[in-house]
Formats: C-alpha cells, structure tokens, sequence
C-alpha cells in the first residue's frame, strides 16, 4: 500500500509521526506521506517538524515516508501561493483539499488546486469533466479515498477521471489508526468505485510516481 495523504496530531490526527509510520509499516505500506491540514497560519510551523521527524527516523524504519501538507479550505485565490509556499518550506507532496460534497468547500477550489499544478487533488467531489481534462493536462492525480463521507462521490471522480485520461491515485485520508488500510482494502475500494480489475495496477503505479518524484526534489 502506498499512502499519499494521512494526517498526524499536528493537524486533527490522533498519532505522532512516528506512531503512524510504524502502525503503517506493520500493516504492509510501503509508502506513507504526511500531509497535515495548513494554511497560512501554520504551515511554517509544521512542515519542519515534519521533515526534522522523518530525518531523525531515516535507517530505522522500512518503509519511505515523505514529508506533504493538505493545504484545506483556503481561497481559490491563495492556492497557488500556499502550494509554492509549501514547496520551498520542503514539501515533497503536495496535496490540495478538493471540493467534497461532505464539507463546505469554497466553489473553485478544484479549479484553483489544478492550475497550481498540486500532486494531488484530494477528495474532488463532482470534480467536472472539465476540471478533470486540466488536471490530465497538468498532471495533477485526483484521488479515490477510502475516507467516509468523502467517498460518497468515487464513483464519479473514477468515471470522470478514466473519460479525461487524468491519473487517479487511492489514499485514506487517516486521522486515526483504524483509518489505515491493507493493499486488498485498497483493491476492494477500486473495484467498488467502478474501476476494473486490470486497471488497478496502474493506479498504484501512479502513486509510486509521485513518492519518485518527491525523492528527486
């Protein structure tokens, strides 16, 4: 399983860093980043921590782990300043909270996440056609999540994604241990959300991808 969008009680999840590396590695991940919720209040504040904690970790633990942020219910406006802003604070992940029908996402947000060119636009609830044919465009993966409330719309974000050649990937968007999932979980979330069984590969390619990326910057 790799794990592009978890968060830790530096933002409104249960488990220290390393409480969370560790129940991960036990469960089977490979990967797991650490994309607490920020915006421009704190977002200096954690990036760092986070980072300091995964340097101290590196040769004890066998399982990559990358530093990210959730940059969540920020004006479409301020999008592409926090996800620069997150970049040079050492980000390797960046992740955008999308439009989630379970929350009162601020309309744009989507759009705006996008043409900031973000890793990851997390949760995009009836992300539009339109939208999705951008982030295919600006290579920009739009996530299926095993998170409740937010999953409510994978099927659309797979159909819509699959007819604009975006990329998708699967997280669980974690606040808590039992948030976590097993690589099976994951496949059994795919497949209920419309995905073909022989397609499934290619979405865990698609997260590798991006843990490659963030290694390279």
């Amino acid at each position: 399983m790799i794990d592009l969008h978890t968060h830790t009680l530096f933002s409104d999840g249960a488990l220290l860093p390393a409480e969370l590396i560790q129940r991960a590695k036990v469960i089977g991940y490979k990967a797991i980043a650490l994309t607490d919720h920020m915006d421009m209040s704190n977002m200096d504040f954690i990036i760092p921590r986070i980072r300091a904690a995964i340097k101290e970790l590196t040769g004890y633990l066998d399982i990559t782990v990358v530093s990210g942020a959730e940059i969540t219910h920020v004006p479409p406006g301020l999008i592409e300043k926090m996800v620069k802003r997150a970049r040079e604070l050492g980000a390797g992940i960046v992740v955008v909270h999308g439009e989630t029908v379970a929350e009162p996402v601020i309309a744009g947000t989507n759009r705006a996440a996008i043409l900031a060119q973000a890793d990851i636009l997390s949760h995009p609830g009836l992300i539009s056609m339109e939208d999705a044919v951008l982030a295919a465009q600006n290579n920009v993966a739009l996530e299926i999540t095993a998170r409740k409330g937010h999953s409510l719309t994978n099927g659309h974000v797979a159909k819509t994604a699959m007819a604009a050649g975006a990329a998708l990937v699967i997280n669980t968007d974690s606040h808590d241990p039992s948030d976590l999932i097993t690589r099976e979980r994951a496949e059994t979330i795919l497949r209920g959300a419309g995905i073909a069984k022989e397609n499934i590969e290619t979405i865990f390619l698609n997260s590798q991808k991006i843990v490659d990326k963030a290694g390279r910057n």
